[in-house]
């Protein structure tokens, strides 16, 4: 697989961790709303990749207020020449009691990230299996801190096969 490949699918994975949504209706309590709504407002992103090289990751995102209680958002994300187009909503999810992130992206990949609590943040963690464009098996975890004035996003993919890896950390500030 080209290094091309592989930085596009992790800079799909950085933008799912970056977005948010549900397409359950969300109703949340006014503590809810508050956390949520208190990362509105613009973000900038400098970060390293590393896999067979090592490549910096630049990023912006734009939190914005959204319907029923939302915050939706968009971002761009620059590595390795190639840029990354992200959008999607946050909600709190009252029938199910959890916060929830969803995300496309122009690298077709789309998702949805379940959040907790912690402190006075939010942390939203993500473990699956899935496959490259070539059907090879991946095994991802990337987690998104959203803590105060931070939000500190973190991934790593890793080919099962070969034992190939990619690594990024990208803290944001506003």
């Amino acid at each position: 697989m080209t290094l091309f490949r592989r930085l596009t699918r992790a800079a799909a994975l950085v933008g799912l961790m970056l977005a948010g949504g549900s397409a359950a209706p969300a109703f949340a309590g006014p503590a809810e709303v508050a956390l949520i709504q208190s990362y509105i407002g613009e973000w900038r992103g400098r970060g390293v990749l590393v896999g067979a090289n090592r490549e910096t990751v630049v990023c912006r995102l734009n939190l914005t207020q959204g319907n029923q209680d939302k915050v939706n958002y968009n971002g761009r994300c620059t590595l390795a020449g190639t840029q990354l187009s992200i959008a999607g909503t946050i909600a709190y999810v009252e029938a199910s009691r959890r916060y929830e992130a969803a995300m496309t992206s122009n690298a077709t990949f789309t998702g949805i990230a379940v959040g907790q609590k912690r402190g006075n943040g939010l942390i939203f963690n993500l473990r699956e299996r899935d496959q490259d464009e070539e059907g090879k098996d991946l095994n991802i975890s990337a987690q998104i801190n959203l803590n105060g004035n931070a939000i500190d996003v973190t991934f790593d993919v890793v080919y099962v096969e070969s034992g190939d890896s990619l690594h990024a950390e990208v803290p944001f500030s506003r």
